[in-house]
Order: C-alpha cells, then structure tokens, then sequence
C-alpha cells in the first residue's frame, strides 16, 4: 500500500491577512532585524560562526551582569534551558529548596525531582511574592544545596522582589542558586554576580524580543566547578552542559547548532546593547505602569497587589459576568491583537516584554481591551483609561542610570 501525499492549505491561506500584535504572554513581537537575522544559515562550525558566538558570550555577559565565562546557548526553549541548568546542578540525592509561586517554579520543582533531587516545595500564598525572613528560615530548616526561584511567575504575574536578599541567604548556607529569568531578563535588574546567582535561565521569545526555541543559561564559577567535579554520568546527553561547552568554548562539535537562531539572538542582544540595559529598564518600566494605569483607569482590576506585582506581565481580573476566553476571542478576532489567559485563574495577562514596551502598542491594547469588554456587555471607562494611559506616560520619571 503506497501512501499518497496530503493535500494541505499553504501558510499564505491559513495566517491571517493581518498579522496579530502579539501582547500576551510571550512570544513577543521581533524586530526587522532579529527576523532578518533568523533567515540567515551558515556553517555551524566555520569561523564565522566562532566569531559571532564570541560576541553572543559578551553580550551575554552584560545582559545577564556577569562576568562569567560559562555562558552557554541552548537549542530550544526556556524550558530546555531551565532542564540544563536543574539536570547539571542536582545531583541524585541533593536536597532542592524550591520555591514555587506558581506553574513555572513549580515546574522547576518537578525538573529536580525527575532528576533525583530530593525536593522540599516551599509553596508561597497565590498571589504573594516570596518573604527573604520565611525563604532563611526554611533554608536553614531544609539544608539544600540548591535552591530554585523565579525572578517573575509569568502564570500568575507575581515578582519575587527580594531576589537579592534570598540569594544572600541561600549563599551564606552554601546553596547555589538556580534563578529562571525567562520574562524578567533585560525588562528589570538582574546582576548575576553581584547578587550571588548560581545559574540564570532565560528564552529567546521574551524580554529578549528573539524568537522562540533559542535560550540561554549562565553559570557561576561555583556552579561549573559543581558541574565538572560530578562523578556520575548526566543522563541528559544534549543538554550536559560540558558537551555544550565543546561547541560555546572549544569550537568544537556537539550537535549541530541553530545556526539561524543564533543569528536571531546575536541581533537581539545587540539591540539590546545598543539601547542600553537602563535605558531598557525606564522603557520597560515606563510602558508597563502606564498600561496598569490604563486598566484601572477603564475600570478593571489588577490581580497582583502593588509590593507583589510584575511589571514585565500583567495580571488583569476577568470582570465579573464575563468569560476569559470570550474575551481572548474577541479581542483577537475584532482588533487583531493577542493577550493570554492563564493556567486555572480567572484573569487574563498583558506582556510588557521588549517590542510589546512601545507606546503605541500599549495605546492599542488598552483601546482594544477596553472596547472588547463593552461589547461583551462589560463595563469599561474607554476615555478614562486612555486618559490615565496618557497621564503617566507623561509624568514617568526616569529611574535607571
């Protein structure tokens, strides 16, 4: 019996004339550039390629704030990147401290315990960021050699805040710490070095403005003498951190690379040079209080309280008699504009991540949002929010730099 081949429709057919504005979740919007970039292949292996990683490993080092020289690319997404970094650093039998605030820290929780950590949940109030005095308490309780945190819980637009003094804590008691930065690095501050981080995650499709299936993953010193003093064989094979430093450090071969991904993010993380990482922190933090400004300003509310709030994805309540999808629905369907649900809450969530910071996406969305929670039969004051939209763009005052 011979099989015939499918009759299937071409993109041109299937992608909508007009393209979406992607303001959910992620993936973000990409600029020209980075797409230009990702149509390019090479050599994986030839000295072009070795060049252009150079410069990735540097502007990597300044993005992340490290001056690290254990910075390696990961073929696939912040998840893969996350796994690297969980599979690398716990060994069988280490006690994991993991704090989970929501889907994506506990999915770090779930990496250690596949790779025969033995994890203790430190479960944070839904909607609260992590207390640096319970985290103490409970490492000291605990012992962990490794700690695992979110700096944002993108499921539920909560930030830990007290990054800085957690890691102190867990550094004082020997613990490395593993930190996912999937949707905070390059929107807010991140000093790897400076705050003690063992391991820093992140993906391409984000705050980076790159596309999806590219990540990243920085090392501490402490955290590489870990990885390379480990007797045991790592049962992952593409992501065992020592091969992937024979392609990033030894020019040598591991697999064959993404080359055209790597050529995306080599132009995302030098757009991102180029602006400046303070310039980007006033873009990303301007933009984003202007929007919760505009969401309370037509009436809604947000989910995470102020001291707990992520700024680079935000949390908005379903209005009461009104039904989330319906919304996602017809927001997309009536404005050509994509924002997210969530993972069993009732809200739906706004990125402020890279290209979605511009302002006259923000201006677009809220109009969008407002408009569509009328025509459901919701109330929302249209001219009220762009109005407080407007008002604090204009009042904002730099912070950075």
């Amino acid at each position: 019996m011979r099989i015939s081949a499918p009759i299937v429709e071409s993109l041109d057919t299937i992608l909508p004339e007009e393209p979406l504005l992607m303001m959910g979740a992620g993936p973000v919007p990409i600029p020209a550039k980075v797409a230009a970039a990702n149509g390019i292949v090479i050599n994986h292996l030839g000295e072009t390629m070795s060049r252009i990683i150079e410069q990735v490993k540097s502007m990597s080092r300044y993005v992340f704030q490290t001056e690290s020289s254990h910075i390696l690319g990961v073929a696939g997404p912040g998840s893969a990147a996350m796994e690297m970094a969980v599979a690398n650093l716990v060994a069988p039998g280490d006690r994991v401290l993991s704090v989970s605030n929501g889907f994506f820290s506990g999915r770090l929780a779930e990496m250690s315990e596949r790779v025969g950590g033995e994890v203790t949940r430190y479960t944070i109030a839904e909607g609260q960021a992590a207390s640096p005095e319970e985290i103490a308490k409970a490492i000291a309780e605990v012992q962990p050699k490794v700690l695992t945190i979110v700096q944002g819980e993108t499921s539920n637009t909560v930030c830990n805040g007290a990054l800085p003094e957690i890691c102190s804590a867990a550094k004082s008691a020997g613990c490395l710490v593993i930190v996912d930065a999937v949707c905070t690095l390059s929107t807010m501050p991140l000093n790897m070095d400076e705050w003690g981080v063992d391991a820093v995650i992140t993906g391409g499709q984000k705050g980076l403005s790159c596309i999806p299936g590219v990540s990243l993953v920085a090392f501490s010193e402490q955290a590489w003498d870990k990885i390379t003093t480990r007797e045991d064989t790592l049962r992952h094979w593409c992501l065992d951190a020592k091969l992937a430093d024979k392609f990033w450090y030894q020019s040598s071969y591991h697999y064959t690379a993404p080359v055209s991904g790597i050529m995306a993010i080599h132009e995302a993380l030098r757009l991102i040079c180029d602006e400046t990482l303070e310039k980007r922190f006033d873009r990303h933090l301007k933009c984003s209080l202007a929007l919760q400004a505009g969401i309370q300003g037509l009436g809604l509310s947000l989910y995470a309280d102020k001291a707990s709030r992520l700024n680079s994805v935000v949390g908005i309540n379903v209005p009461d008699g009104l039904n989330q999808k319906e919304i996602l629905a017809a927001i997309s369907r009536d404005f050509k504009v994509e924002i997210s649900g969530s993972f069993g809450l009732n809200i739906v969530r706004i990125g402020q991540m890279g290209e979605q910071c511009r302002v006259h996406n923000i201006f677009r969305t809220i109009h969008a949002l407002g408009s569509t929670i009328q025509r459901l039969g919701g109330e929302a004051n249209l001219p009220l929010g762009v109005a407080m939209l407007e008002k604090t763009l204009q009042e904002y005052q730099p912070q950075f730099g």
